[in-house]
């Protein structure tokens, strides 16, 4: 059974006058919960102000975990780890197709969870406001990690989230991405601190979505390549995939860098948006390092180095200074190529870990990796 604590008014009586004077408001309850039953019931049941609180463990859910119940600004609905244990939610127990966390509600903060080996997606949030994500990790499921998705998509931060190992088997690796931002609209949506890598398809994925998002000091590597030995394998690879099926968008990319896909680092995907890219960094990936060839985007102090195809593909309409392949500006040396410590465990309260990889030491160009 789950263990629910609330402060509660008690009701009392004045004897004087024989009015009965009622209990108040009940607080909202924190409640504590040990097992994959109780975890659902205690999500679906939520109402503004809960504090949902697993002990450590892993949770092996048999039906997606879904609440539609909205928190306030004020009361927000909270789903997190007890004290600093460790959980996991594992979907391997549901059935073909399933998601592990499904929200369609507002005002609710999410953290320090593991969500693994989910059928299909593990986390999707659908028309969603004001939600918050922290330190999660969305890891080896069948579709991609983390969505955001649906109209009314407004004012939500994902951060410090380690997305990674995502593979859409049915599709050939074709649409599992580390983030996907798609088929939507809404403002004022932010990602920071990511850590996309090692997934089928793209590391950030905008398919379709026509409000601005801004994603800054993250990084997107490694995805894009056969590590399933899928003979049929379609996995697109771009680091950032800045839009797609026709939306017109400017989406902006900060102090984020780009390495080792098999795509491009960072691309427009057909979005001929004003896109902004500034301060960032894109190494050895398999195509460019910034494909920007139809539209009008903005490239400010990016830094590009051995990627197959060249540093930059940019048509006539985009804005171009500052980069290391314009004219009169230098490339600083990296203090090191050695990706190794990116892998490392994130540092206190889920910052990205410290490394010297693709740093510079320029104040003026490219990612600081931080």
């Amino acid at each position: 059974m789950s263990r629910r604590t609330a402060l509660l008014a008690t009701a009392a009586l004045a004897l004087g006058s024989g009015l009965a004077v009622l209990p108040t408001q009940a607080q909202a309850a924190t409640v504590v919960v040990s097992n994959a039953t109780d975890l659902s019931n205690a999500v679906k049941n939520a109402t503004a102000g809960t504090v949902i609180q697993v002990r450590g463990g892993t949770y092996y859910p048999t039906a997606t975990l879904q609440s539609t119940a909205n928190g306030t600004s004020a009361a927000p609905i909270t789903l997190t780890a007890y004290g600093s244990e460790t959980v996991k939610i594992d979907g391997s127990s549901l059935p073909d197709g399933a998601w592990i966390f499904k929200l369609t509600a507002d005002y609710w903060n999410v953290s320090n969870l593991t969500f693994q080996n989910s059928p299909d997606s593990a986390v999707v949030c659908t028309s969603c406001t004001g939600t918050n994500w922290n330190n999660i990790k969305t890891i080896n499921g069948g579709d991609s990690g983390f969505t955001l998705t649906g109209d009314g998509t407004v004012n939500n931060t994902v951060k410090n989230i380690d997305s990674y190992g995502n593979y859409d088997a049915a599709n050939h690796g074709e649409n599992a991405d580390g983030i996907a931002v798609k088929f939507g609209s809404g403002t004022g949506n932010l990602i920071t601190g990511a850590r996309l890598y090692n997934n089928s398809d793209d590391g950030i994925d905008y398919w379709s979505f026509s409000s601005p998002v801004t994603v800054e000091h993250t990084w997107s590597f490694g995805n894009g390549v056969n590590r399933w030995s899928d003979s049929a394998f379609a996995g697109d690879g771009n680091g950032y995939k800045l839009g797609g099926d026709g939306e017109v968008v400017a989406h902006v990319v900060n102090n984020s860098a780009a390495w080792g896909n098999a795509g491009n680092g960072f691309t427009e995907n057909s979005n001929t948006g004003a896109v902004v890219i500034n301060r960032t960094t894109a190494y050895a990936n398999s195509k460019w390092g910034y494909y920007f060839a139809t539209g009008s985007a903005k490239l400010g102090k990016n830094l590009a180095v051995s990627n197959g195809s060249g540093s930059v593909s940019k048509g006539s309409k985009v804005t171009s200074a500052g980069n290391n392949w314009d004219s009169g500006v230098g490339t600083p040396a990296f203090r090191s190529t050695d990706a190794s410590t990116t892998y490392n465990a994130r540092g206190a309260g889920g910052t990205l870990p410290a490394t010297t990889f693709l740093t510079t030491g320029s104040t003026t160009i490219g990612a600081t990796m931080n």
